[in-house]
């Protein structure tokens, strides 16, 4: 008899992570995963398009949740996660990272005495302001499986007093989609020709982190240093939908000649406006990442990140929003980036084999 895992996944980039994982779970035989979308995210980024392009599983259920305030949102997740796994009745779930899906997977999970296995644990911004720290926090004390990506996520872990024997050191699946994905980006992107971009001549800009876009300060400040910034090499900036809404509540609508703003894009078109660039400006978390994958200098706006070796190595910097000329006085240093040894903090790009050779130790008897 197989063993059942359901795998929870709400938002797009955890469709990307799993998609690798994914592929390994298909090489064991005796391993069946069931793949559960909440519906989290449902824009134009999760289009039959999307699944397609990428070769990435469509899901096997779809919960249609959609937005909503925290609890509302979480709540009904709960409700309906909670039914499918009682008539489930898998032998494991996996969640991943430290959206509102993972924490109603994980609190489903654990009510009905289901195993957990949580990939990407461990990471802590240690900023309990964040919804996303909460989040990752409640699904690691839930799990029993937590595969951590770096040796500093280890030792949050150990630090939280969570038992040695629940903790794995497995590497990033955020690597191994970024070379896979990174190849499949080569061949069928043409972004960086329909722009007119130079190679290594541009900055890539993303903005969305609630704490950026829903304050008016900061995100005046942002803005107005990219186009300050735009007069010395061009700055592409593809708009997420609340940033766009939010610039337009505040007036922001002139951006000028060489801040290029766009529509978002897919994620194969992304990757090659990452690899090409001079430098990234973000203030996301896995686009931090992503940048030092593919060897290019990042500032994250932001107060903190989760990712704290890629600063202490120097290849990413923060740079708080608190005003415009420090904001573009670091930009201009981080331009003059000198490339520096490169490290393999997130493993060698197979850490979708480890956890699911980890689970299969396990399972399949």
């Amino acid at each position: 008899m197989s063993t059942v895992i359901a795998t929870i996944v709400g938002a797009r980039p955890q469709f990307i992570k799993a998609s690798v994982v994914s592929k390994k779970i298909k090489e064991y035989a005796d391993l069946k995963e069931i793949i559960i979308h909440t519906g989290q995210h449902y824009d134009y980024g999760m289009s039959e398009v999307f699944f397609d392009e990428l070769e990435i599983p469509h899901p096997d259920y779809n919960l249609n949740i959609g937005s909503g305030k925290q609890g509302e949102q979480t709540g009904k997740m709960l409700e309906k996660i909670e039914s499918l796994l009682l008539e489930l009745k898998p032998d494991l779930l996996v969640i991943y990272g430290d959206t509102n899906s993972t924490l109603a997977g994980a609190l489903a999970s654990a009510k009905l005495h289901i195993p957990i296995a949580h990939i990407e644990a461990g990471l802590r911004s240690f900023n309990k302001k964040m919804p996303e720290e909460i989040n990752r926090i409640v699904a690691d004390h839930c799990a029993e499986f937590l595969m951590a990506p770096t040796q500093t996520a280890v030792n949050n872990l150990k630090n939280e007093a969570i038992s040695e024997n629940k903790i794995f050191l497995t590497g990033d699946v955020m690597y191994d989609s970024a070379l896979f994905f990174g190849k499949l980006s080569d061949t069928k992107s043409t972004i960086c020709n329909t722009l007119n971009l130079e190679n290594n001549n541009y900055i890539l800009a993303t903005v969305h982190r609630q704490e950026n876009t829903d304050d008016n300060e900061n995100l005046r400040i942002i803005f107005s240093a990219f186009i300050e910034i735009s007069s010395q090499i061009p700055v592409i900036l593809p708009l997420h939908p609340r940033t766009k809404k939010n610039l337009q509540r505040i007036g922001m609508n002139d951006f000028g000649n060489n801040l290029k703003i766009i529509d978002p894009v897919g994620y194969l078109d992304m990757i090659q406006l990452e690899k090409n660039a001079k430098l990234i400006a973000t203030d996301s978390g896995g686009v931090q990442k992503e940048a030092y994958f593919y060897k290019v200098p990042c500032i994250s706006l932001r107060t903190e990140t989760e990712w704290v070796e890629l600063v202490e190595s120097g290849w990413n910097k923060i740079v708080p929003p608190k005003d415009i000329n420090f904001v573009v006085e670091e930009i201009r240093k981080s331009l003059n980036f000198v490339q520096r040894d490169y490290q393999y903090f997130y493993g060698k790009g197979d850490a979708a084999g480890e956890i699911v050779e980890i689970i299969s130790n396990r399972f399949i008897k």
